[in-house]
């Protein structure tokens, strides 16, 4: 199996070098970048398999990245920032990022996340080979194609809201915890923020519900978690 290809998009060269060194030391083939166009430029000439980006980047910031990635790639990203505050956390997931840390960090635990990222990916398509689009009233989900459709109309979704909504459409009913949810569909609850699981349920509301405030299939159980309403 070849190895898999990680971008490190860090100005900060202590940072980069350390992270640099521990992914390679776990069997990834990595690439660091300094700033956000020399990332821009490599990017448009191959998508890695996963993403390492710090949010302030001189040249093009990382917010500016994932807004490019997203509207080009499902790429697992991992972003890094000094930033602390809860409202950066929240942007970023909300534009795409898969995980959020922030420095300082341990290296180890960045592997590990890492790892988390890739399991879950590498794993998805075994799961839904030959099964049958799952349908509803007005939603169609295609585990294979992982086409979804809302009253006939493609719906554009990222790795992680499409693994989010699958699962949960599976299990009609089922109440699944923040926790639980990051275990299945992220591969590792020790190792991603439980508000990720918050942001990705927001976003997928927004794009297949009719009112994404008074929502009818995805649901909220107040305590507990999410259930999917068929």
């Amino acid at each position: 199996m070849p190895e898999k290809t990680i971008y490190v998009i860090e100005d900060e060269p202590s940072i980069a070098e350390v992270v640099t060194l521990y992914l390679r030391r776990a069997g990834y083939s990595v690439t660091s970048i300094p700033d956000g166009q020399a990332a821009l430029d490599q990017l448009e000439k191959r998508i890695p398999d996963l993403v390492i980006l710090d949010l302030m980047l001189p040249g093009m910031d990382g917010y500016s990245l994932t807004r490019w990635l997203r509207e080009r790639s499902d790429v697992p990203i991992i972003m890094v920032t000094s930033r602390r505050e809860e409202m950066d956390r929240i942007a970023g997931l909300e534009m795409g990022a898969d995980d959020y840390v922030v420095k300082p960090f341990s290296p180890q635990e960045l592997v590990s996340r890492v790892r988390a990222v890739l399991r879950r990916g590498g794993g998805a398509e075994k799961s839904v080979e030959g099964e049958q689009p799952i349908r509803f009233e007005n939603l169609s989900i295609d585990p294979a194609s992982r086409d979804v459709r809302v009253n006939g109309v493609t719906i554009e979704l990222t790795v992680k809201e499409f693994d989010v909504l699958l699962l949960l459409a599976r299990h009609p009913r089922q109440v699944f915890s923040r926790d639980h949810l990051l275990e299945r569909v992220w591969g590792g609850a020790n190792y991603i923020d439980p508000g990720t699981v918050t942001v990705h349920v927001r976003r997928l509301r927004e794009k297949i519900e009719p009112d994404p405030s008074a929502p009818r299939h995805l649901l909220t159980v107040w305590g507990v978690g999410y259930k999917f309403e068929p």
